[in-house]
C-alpha cells in the first residue's frame, strides 16, 4: 500500500528553488556573454577576469568548459530554469507524483556531481588553478538546492521511509544550512590548500577597490 506523502506543499523549498534558479541561471547567462565575448574578441580578457587566480577567461577557454561539445554555461541556461517552474507550480498549489521527484532529484545528483568534479578541475588541474566567479555563484547555489531536495524525498513519502524516519528527516531540513557551510568549507579548504585562495583573493578585492 502506497505511503501517504507528506510535506506536499513545502513553500519554504519553494522559495528556495526559484531563488537558487534565478540566480544559477543569471550566473550561467552571464558566463554565455563572456563566451560570446571572447569568440568574438579572440585573444580579450573577459570582464570577469580580476587575477591569474580569479578569472572566468581560463576556464571557459579549457577543455573543462566544454565538456559536453559545447560550453558549459549553456547546461545551466536550460537546466536552472525547472527549480524555477518547480518552485512556482508549489507555491501554486502544484504536487508532483513521487517519480517527478525522483527525477527532480536526479537533476540535481547530476548537478552536484558535475558541479563537484568542476570544483576539482578549477583546483588541481593543470590548465587551470583558478577560481572563476560566476562558477562559484553556481557551485554556491548547487550544493544548498542538493541538499535541500535530498531531505525534502527523505521527508515527504518519496523514499519509501517508515513514520519516524520521515520525521527525523524533517528536522534534518534545519541542518541544511550547516550541511551548505560544511560543503563550502571543504572548497575553501582546498582551495587554500592548493592554491593558497584565501590570501589571494583577499588582495583581488583590495586591487578592485582600490586599496592595494
Amino acid at each position: 500500500m502506497p505511503q501517504t506523502q507528506t510535506h506536499t506543499h513545502p513553500k519554504g523549498l519553494a522559495i528556495w528553488l526559484i531563488t537558487a534558479g534565478v540566480i544559477g541561471w543569471w550566473a550561467a547567462f552571464q558566463l554565455t556573454v563572456e563566451k560570446f565575448l571572447l569568440l568574438e574578441n579572440p585573444g580579450s580578457k573577459a570582464a570577469c577576469d580580476f587575477s591569474v587566480l580569479v578569472q572566468c577567461g581560463a576556464n571557459l577557454d579549457s577543455p573543462q568548459g566544454s565538456v559536453f561539445g559545447f560550453p558549459n554555461p549553456i547546461i545551466g541556461l536550460a537546466c536552472w530554469v525547472a527549480p524555477i517552474v518547480v518552485g512556482m507550480a508549489i507555491l501554486a498549489g502544484a504536487r508532483f507524483a513521487n517519480w517527478f521527484w525522483w527525477l527532480f532529484w536526479v537533476g540535481f545528483v547530476f548537478a552536484i556531481s558535475f558541479v563537484a568534479w568542476l570544483i576539482g578541475q578549477s583546483i588541481f588541474a593543470a590548465n587551470l588553478h583558478t577560481l572563476c566567479p560566476w562558477c562559484m555563484v553556481t557551485w554556491a547555489v548547487t550544493i544548498p538546492s542538493f541538499f535541500a531536495v535530498t531531505v525534502h524525498i527523505l521527508r515527504s513519502g518519496v523514499v519509501p521511509l517508515p513514520a519516524g524516519g520521515r520525521r527525523v528527516a524533517g528536522r534534518l531540513m534545519t541542518w541544511v544550512p550547516l550541511m551548505t557551510i560544511v560543503g563550502y568549507g571543504i572548497v575553501i579548504i582546498l582551495a587554500q590548500i592548493e592554491l593558497d585562495a584565501v590570501p589571494n583573493i583577499w588582495r583581488t578585492i583590495q586591487i578592485g577597490l582600490g586599496w592595494a
